[in-house]
């Protein structure tokens, strides 16, 4: 298919696909390749029909043909015009716009000879200038992204040529399906391919998905089974198998599809296999595979989304004064048609300039009238401010630049400061009613510390490891390595560091050298060089904070009892191991394996570590290795493997029967064969001088430093090692199990080897690993254990999904089965205490299985991996069956720390009157632990708590909550009715009782039904705070679509996740967090921040400012022009409503395009009403914005009187001066315009809180401007418009000392109202923002005094509100009866958190529920 043939199909494609797209969203995106990335809407986007790739080769040319050869070529094209459709096209979109559509039709109808009112092309003028502007910038922004187009385009990469049979360089925009592509290290993956060699010995693909997710830890993927034996390269010209996947779509996680041999055997593809778009490929020297995705279809193009464009709150109240313009300008022309009609009706006799027709024919005065209403149209135009919505962009532009200039913003350890994108909604930012927040990774900062276990049903409390958290103190610098050293007291537990992992961040494709995108390999340098490279980042959760575990010494003791002989199977004259031993051996073996921790080498950047490849070397240092690893990094050769050698038992089977005949061909592990001193020793190693006593045996005795087993020569040391980790949860884990010498030491597809204190190193063949998801909400990992050579099922995840199934029968009989009942009740009141404390909880626990069982499994699960439809829920259903029968090991604590100033953040958002969700996936108490740290909620709050189990029971238990509310709080406004336009005040937090509500997602399902939701909501809208726990990512967007929709409120959204990107979307704002969950969120947000601190400043500062600026400005715009155009409608009753202008045309229409335009659009970008400090420090002046005071209904037509008001004296002034005296009609129009022009600007510096040079520099330069022009224009224009004209009109009149008087009187009579108005409300009714702004005025230390006095008397006023109904909120039991059911309310104070010497008392409403 030729090229234009495959842009058209592309584009006619997605032109179908997107006719169901949101409104505001644009349907293609503006940005480069690198800058996509998150799922661009909350369902993907997938075609009806699965995809055939075929190989580009001779052999297969005819299906080709058929398949492969129809689908697009590689080339992306982002932009939207070309040099033929720029003009049509761009104007066509343009005219999208109504009010660009009424300008033409005016246009238009002036060249109708019976109506027209202007000179054909000064009518033209202001239309003309508005779409050259805007096209000009289409332009420029279009030519921008050409040209990014084209470079990335024109980048080269190894594509296999049939006819020279070897691989050339070609460019990306001839890559096709079907190609067979190789890359090399640090290369770009041009298109999606799915993977078939690599020279890495286990199969593996080491690549960086940063720029299409903006993760920078290292991901695996695994070439496709039964290619990963392959010694050599696979040849493009034997390869005779051809691929069956789903049609292109968005979704990042999934890709189903198999390959299929000649022999019609099938092998299962999945989103392991597949290497996407835009990421780049590490630590592996060379990779082959083909092409099944290319250009704009691919995954990435797809999920380029681009900036995002919605409608502001603001804009569509503009768009509603509009029709209210139009509706006035309908009744002046209206009233001017019907004045002329009564006009000439008057003459008895025909009138001599009534003209008749060549026939003689004279037209009546009412179709005289009828002319006449749209010769009106035409003069009364401006009335319609079309600069309005220019001038709006470009205002919005400058209020970016300045939101993204702000220094405050700037986050000097992730090196990023704050990002619009979208365009067009900052000022409602000023108007946020509600805010719904993610928590972990939002509130707290995702930094992952272990700390606390309970195994075997005994709790270890880590008090050593608390106590180093406690005096922890990381510097604030640029190396994080640099930090590692805590302070105070304990400074001597300080451990010398690991060596630090780096890698080179690369920007853009625009942003770097060519080299680097064409595949140039570099290694950093060791020791202090590398950390001087510049962009070096530090390997994901890998911060001392994190990885410094003190164990515990009880645990630590109990573990040192473990010997290889407990697990030796051939004495048989020894006892079995104790239960509480194997469970803690299994216990961190399982923290060990059980994730997808990637092992990355010593002092080079996040160089993979394999044993198999490992012990074919005969290298005895470590140095070694590392000179090794150094040179296969700059090496760019495509030898088969990265070592001589490797393990047969290491190979995948390549078939099902060979997978199921697996435990036939593998050999028992071989037992351990040397055994290791028991030891006692700090993972800190010798330098640990603070750890307990006991602790504290000779180190010496074990032979290695630093807790090192040293099972293998040249093995790099496990303190070395470094961890490259998906989640902060897996790393925290996995440095846990460190700490106690059960060292993670290499991964590979095929085995996982761990190195275990007392028993050296044991190799887990790795069979399957059923990944983590929000349904199942755990992970698991099959592994064949090295002792026992049993199957064994490792599954940690959360505790309400782990302990629903564990296993009720015990096979050891009644006396263990009473055993694990106790060990599971025990863990489950330590989970219950660590959730209190506010840490994250995880189960762990293992199933072992026989051979049989598996044997059966293993056959479905390949059923369903090679399945292309309803594969998810077969893998869901296979994986539900592996894991049940569980047995319970152990449970572990992580603390995750709340972010710096998120505490004070939240307290002046609550100031501002904004309500605050915290929605998020963790158990209730550790929620509501974490809501009281970041006084979400205060401690004299009153809980309600919904944790119901049926519908019914939410309803009533709603139902006696809102009764109880409604007696101490009856008044509050949000109750009147829901389906009216409630704009949310902050009643709750100013009333006498402060509530806070907490509800389970279990409940939250059945309160977002349809028949409870107004309940719900009623509910909501009496309480201070909310905490929606374990909710789901669907359910976060139900409940933000919810709040909007019902209360019609301005929401935002914030989180860091990709399960915050539905709510994101969903809210009027969203929000993204920049953390260390990836930049999905980023991408799907509207605004991206690297603090969740920032967002105050964002919200009461900035946000205030562009609401007021953009406000004021839009209603500036609507008062210039009426009070302008009424100049015109007021002469037409002095000229027999002939539609004559007293002005000439160009002054006219100069007036509003030229002359006033500049002075707003400065006032629009550079006023403050308040500055940033006392907004900072008053954050109740926010709730100006969230009522709207600045734009208000009655503020829009109170402009408008004001408007008439001033054009009536700035027209009647002169017209009484003048009177009785023989000017012409352009000579009484120059006062009129120049009062006009004074009057207007200096309206504007009235109402201006700030005037800066630059605003006064502006004001000066119209007023000169304008004096420039009329100056010129009366001299060189002698005959522009005959009979009259303006010749020399300005010259006289600045001789007359009449204007003068006439232009000063005007001006002070038409502005002396406003200013009086202005005057007093400042000295009489100030409004709080006048308050605040006389502070600004004060010396600093009376501005001081003020503000503190300020903040006291609102203290004051509310703890009298609040302690006036104190009394009444006593401990009381309410029960109610029910046919069906039967409520206990409790309402309990307990005194039970201590913080120092404060005591916090919570109130807590307990629920019991009972069916009759």
């Amino acid at each position: 298919m030729t090229e234009p043939l495959q842009w058209a199909r592309n584009h006619w494609q997605r032109l179908i696909g997107g006719a169901n797209r949101d409104d505001d969203e644009r349907p293609y995106s503006y940005s480069s390749l690198l800058a996509c990335g998150g799922k661009s809407s909350q369902t993907p986007r997938l075609a009806g029909k699965h995809r055939v790739v075929v190989p580009h080769l001779q052999p297969f040319k005819d299906e080709y043909e058929k398949f492969s050869g129809t689908y697009v070529n590689n080339r992306i094209r982002t932009t939207k015009y070309t040099l033929l459709n720029f003009v049509p096209r761009n104007l066509f979109e343009q005219f999208h716009r109504v009010a660009n559509l009424y300008f033409l039709f005016l246009v238009v109808l002036n060249w109708v000879p019976l109506v027209e009112a202007f000179q054909k092309e000064i009518t033209m003028l202001p239309l003309v200038v508005v779409l050259t502007i805007i096209a000009i910038k289409d332009g420029l922004e279009d030519y921008r992204k050409y040209k990014i187009d084209k470079q990335i385009n024109n980048l080269v990469t190894k594509v296999y040529s049939r006819k020279e049979k070897k691989y050339v360089d070609r460019c990306w925009k001839d890559v096709t399906v079907g190609d067979f592509i190789r890359l090399s290290c640090n290369e770009v993956i041009p298109a999606d391919m799915v993977l078939l060699f690599s020279t890495d010995p286990d199969g593996i693909c080491h690549i960086e998905t940063s720029g299409l997710d903006g993760e920078s830890n290292l991901k695996q993927r695994q070439v496709v089974r039964g290619y990963s034996e392959q010694d050599s390269e696979v040849d493009p010209e034997k390869f005779s198998s051809r691929i069956e996947c789903e049609s292109p779509n968005n979704d990042l996680n999934r890709f189903r599809g198999f390959l299929e041999h000649s022999n019609k055997e099938r092998v299962g593809l999945s989103k392991e296999n597949l290497l996407l778009r835009g990421c780049t490929i590490r630590n592996t020297e060379s990779v082959m595979g083909i092409v099944v995705y290319a250009g704009h279809e691919t995954k990435a193009m797809l999920n380029n989304s681009g900036p995002r464009y919605k409608r502001s709150k603001l804009e569509r109240r503009a768009n509603t004064d509009v029709l209210w313009c139009v509706l006035l300008l309908v009744i002046m022309c209206l009233t001017g048609a019907l004045g002329h009609g009564i006009w000439l009706s008057r003459y008895e006799n025909i009138p001599f300039f009534n003209i008749p027709e060549p026939d003689g024919h004279v037209i009546s005065p009412v179709l005289a009238g009828f002319y006449m209403f749209w010769t009106m149209i035409i003069l009364l135009q401006v009335l319609i401010p079309i600069s309005l919505y220019v001038s709006i962009e470009i205002v919005k532009l400058g209020q970016i630049y300045f939101i993204q200039s702000d220094v405050d913003f700037y986050n000097e350890k992730m090196d990023s400061t704050i990002q619009c994108r979208a365009l067009n909604i900052t000022e409602d930012l000023g108007q946020i009613q509600y805010l719904f927040s993610d928590k972990t990774g939002t509130l707290t900062e995702n930094k992952m510390v272990f700390r606390r276990c309970s195994v075997a049903g005994f709790d270890y409390c880590h008090e050593e490891n608390a106590k180093r958290l406690e005096s922890y103190q990381e510097t604030a610098s640029e190396d994080e390595d640099s930090a590692g050293t805590p302070h105070g007291s304990l400074s001597n537990m300080a451990k010398p560091r690991a060596p630090s992992c780096r890698t080179v961040h690369n920007g853009p494709l625009g942003s770097v050298s060519s080299n680097h995108l064409t595949g140039s390999c570099f290694a950093l340098g060791s020791g202090e060089g590398a950390s001087e490279v510049p962009h070096s980042r530090q390997a994901a959760f890998s911060s001392p904070i994190e990885t410094d575990v003190v164990p515990d010494t009880r645990l630590l003791g109990k573990f040192s009892q473990i010997t290889s002989q407990l697990f030796t199977p051939l004495d048989e004259t020894l006892p079995d191991p104790p239960l509480e031993t194997l469970y803690i051996t299994d216990f961190f073996i399982a923290l060990a394996i059980c994730n997808t921790v990637v092992v990355s080498a010593p002092n080079q950047p996040r160089q993979k570590i394999g044993l198999s490849s490992l012990r074919g070397m005969p290298i005895k240092s470590l140095e070694e290795i590392k000179n090794l690893f150094q040179r296969l990094s700059v090496r760019r050769s495509s030898s088969p493997s990265l070592a001589g050698g490797k393990e047969p038992s290491s190979e995948v089977p390549n078939t099902f029967v060979s997978k199921l005949s697996l435990f036939s061909r593998m050999k028992p592990a071989s037992p351990v064969e040397e055994e290791v001193s028991q030891t006692s020793e700090s993972p800190q190693g010798s330098g640990n001088s603070a750890c307990p006593a006991e602790t504290e045996k000779e180190n010496s005795d074990v032979g290695v430093p630093d807790g090192e087993v040293e099972s293998l020569p040249g093995q790099p040391s496990a303190r070395s090692l470094c961890y490259e980790a998906e989640s902060p949860d897996e790393a925290a884990l996995v440095y846990a199990a460190r700490a106690y010498q059960c060292a993670l030491q290499s991964r590979t597809p095929e085995q996982v080897t761990v190195d275990f204190a007392a028993l050296g190193p044991l190799t887990f063949q790795l069979l399957h690993i059923l990944p983590f998801d929000s349904v199942r909400k755990r992970m698991s990992v099959v592994v064949r254990h090295p002792l026992s050579n049993q199957v064994v099922v490792y599954t940690k995840g959360a505790d309400s999904v782990i302990m629903e199934l564990l296993s009720v029968a015990s096979p050891g009989g009644p006396s263990l089965e009473k055993q694990q009942m106790i060990i599971r009740e025990k863990t489950q009141q330590h989970l219950d205490d660590y959730a209190k404390q506010g840490l994250r909880t995880l189960c762990i626990a293992k199933r072992v299985m026989s051979d049989t069982e598996y044997a059966e499994w293993l056959r479905n699960h390949f059923l369903a991996e090679t399945s292309i439809d309803n594969r998810e829920e077969l893998l869901l259903e296979s994986a539900m069956r592996l894991e049940n029968k569980l047995t319970l090991l152990g449970a572990t604590g992580i603390e995750d720390r709340l972010q710096e100033g998120v505490s004070e953040s939240i307290e002046a958002l609550h100031k501002a009157g904004i309500k605050i969700w915290m929605l998020t996936g963790d158990k209730q108490e550790t929620a509501v632990n974490i809501a009281y740290a970041c006084k979400l909620l205060e401690p004299d709050d009153k809980l309600f708590i919904l944790n119901t189990e049926s519908k019914n029971a939410c309803e009533m238990l709603m139902d006696t909550i809102l009764k109880e509310l409604q007696k101490k709080d009856p008044v509050s406004p949000e109750q009147a009715s829901l389906s009216e336009d409630l704009h949310q005040p902050p009643g709750p937090q100013d009333s006498g009782l402060r509530a806070g509500l907490i509800i389970t997602g279990k409940t939250l399902e059945f309160a977002l039904q349809e028949s409870l939701q107004k309940q719900f909501l009623a509910l909501t809208a009496h309480c201070h705070a909310v905490v929606c726990c374990r909710a789901t990512p669907l359910q976060k967007s139900e409940v933000v679509k919810l709040v909007r929709s019902c209360l019609r409120v301005m929401t935002l959204a914030v989180g860091d996740g990709a399960n915050d990107v539905s709510m994101i979307q969903v809210a009027d704002i969203g929000i993204g967090i920049s953390g260390q969950e990836g930049m999905q969120a980023v991408m799907a947000s509207d605004f991206a921040i690297s603090q969740f601190k920032h967002l105050s400043k964002l919200l009461l500062v900035h946000g205030h400012w562009c609401y007021t600026r953009l406000s004021n400005m839009i209603l500036y715009f609507f008062y210039k022009n009426v009070a302008y155009v009424n100049l015109l409608f007021w002469y037409q009753f002095f000229c027999g409503f002939s539609g004559t202008s007293m002005t000439d045309y160009w002054v006219l229409i100069f007036f509003n395009l030229l002359f006033t335009s500049a002075p707003p659009v400065i006032y629009g970008v550079l006023e403050k009403d308040v500055s940033a400090e006392t907004l900072v420090q008053l954050p109740e002046l926010y709730r100006n914005g969230q009522k709207s005071e600045a734009y208000l209904p009655l503020t829009f037509w109170i402009t408008l009187l004001d408007a008439f008001y001033q054009s009536l004296v700035c027209f009647f002034v002169p017209y009484c001066t003048y009177q009785g005296s023989d000017i012409d009609i352009f000579t009484f129009g120059n006062p009129l315009n120049t009062a006009a022009l004074f009057i207007i600007l200096l309206h504007l510096v009235i109402e201006s809180k700030s005037l800066t040079w630059i605003h006064m520099l502006v004001i000066v330069g119209s007023i000169l401007s304008y004096f420039f022009f009329a100056l010129a224009f009366g001299a060189v224009c002698v005959t522009c418009n005959p009979p009259s004209n303006p010749y020399w009109i300005m010259q006289e009149h600045m001789l007359d000392p009449v204007f003068y008087l006439v232009c000063v009187l005007t001006t002070c009579v038409a502005l002396l109202p406003r200013f009086i108005y202005r005057v007093l409300q400042g000295s009489l009714f100030p409004s709080p923002i006048l308050r605040a702004k006389h502070f600004d005025r004060l010396p600093a230390k009376e501005r001081t005094e003020a503000l503190k006095k300020w903040r006291e008397a609102g203290k004051m006023d509310q703890l009298t509100s609040k302690y006036s109904d104190h009394s009444v909120v006593k401990s009381e039991r309410i029960t109610i009866s029910d046919p069906s059911a039967v409520f206990a309310v409790r309402l309990a104070t307990s005194c039970a958190i201590e913080q120092g010497n404060l005591t916090v008392c919570e109130t807590a409403l307990d629920s019991d529920y009972s069916e009759n």
